[in-house]
C-alpha cells in the first residue's frame, strides 16, 4: 500500500507535537516566522522538537531571514529540513548544510516546472495558496488542477487542507505529502487535538483506500 506523508504545522505545544508522532505524523513544522501567529520563540522551538521521537522530522519554516539567524536558530534546535516560504534564491537555499523544500505559491503565470529545475538541489516542492501578503498558513485552497503530472521533484501539497477535503486532494493530485496548519486549528494559531488525530486518520483512511 502506498502511504502519503504527513506534516503537521505550525505547533507550539509539547503535547500537540507528540500526540501528532503518536497518531502517525511524518513530521512537525516549526515557524520561524515572527509575523506569523504560528511562530515560536528559539528556546520554546526546542522544547517542541525534543518531544519528537526518532524517524518523524523536524521541520523549520523561515520566510526571508537573513542567513545568520538562520544559523543561530539551527545551533539551538535540531532541525532535520528546512522549508523555504519566501523569495530566497536557490543559492541560499542551499548554504546551510541541511535538506530543504522550496515552497511556492500557485496561482496565475506560475511555471512550477520552471521552478523545479531552478531549485533541482530541493527535496521537493512544497505547494501553497497565493494569498497576497502572506507567507503561508492561510487557510485558502488553490486550483489543484494547476498542478502538472510530470513534476521532476516530489511534490507536497498545502493550502486549505481540512479531514474533510483531504482525501478528494489526494486522489486529484497524488502528492508525496500534504502539510496541514490552519485546518488543525480551533482558532488561528490554536491547534485543536480532535482536529489533528481526526486529519491524520482521514489521511490514512485515503491511503487504504487507493492501496
Amino acid at each position: 500500500m502506498s502511504r502519503t506523508r504527513i506534516k503537521i504545522c505550525g505547533l507550539r505545544d509539547p503535547a500537540h507535537a507528540r500526540l501528532a508522532a503518536d497518531e502517525g505524523a511524518d513530521a512537525i513544522g516549526l515557524v520561524f516566522h515572527k509575523p506569523s501567529p504560528r511562530y515560536i520563540e528559539m528556546r520554546d522551538a526546542a522544547k517542541v522538537a525534543q518531544v519528537v521521537p526518532p524517524y518523524v522530522t523536524t521541520v523549520g519554516l523561515f520566510v526571508n531571514l537573513p542567513a545568520e539567524q538562520v544559523h543561530a536558530i539551527l545551533r539551538e534546535v535540531p532541525i532535520d529540513l528546512i522549508q523555504f516560504q519566501g523569495d530566497e534564491p536557490p543559492e541560499y537555499c542551499a548554504q546551510f548544510d541541511r535538506p530543504f523544500v522550496r515552497a511556492v505559491k500557485v496561482g496565475p503565470g506560475v511555471d512550477l516546472l520552471e521552478y523545479a529545475h531552478r531549485f533541482s538541489r530541493a527535496k521537493a516542492l512544497h505547494l501553497d495558496a497565493d494569498v497576497p501578503g502572506v507567507a503561508g498558513g492561510t487557510g485558502e485552497t488553490f486550483d489543484w488542477s494547476e498542478v502538472p503530472r510530470n513534476l521532476p521533484l516530489p511534490l507536497i501539497l498545502s493550502g486549505g487542507l481540512t479531514a474533510q477535503n483531504v482525501g478528494r486532494a489526494m486522489r486529484q493530485v497524488k502528492p508525496w505529502a500534504v502539510d496541514v496548519s490552519s485546518g488543525v486549528e480551533s482558532a488561528r494559531g490554536i491547534k485543536d487535538p480532535a482536529k489533528i488525530v481526526e486529519f491524520i486518520r482521514s489521511v490514512r483512511s485515503e491511503d487504504a483506500k487507493s492501496g
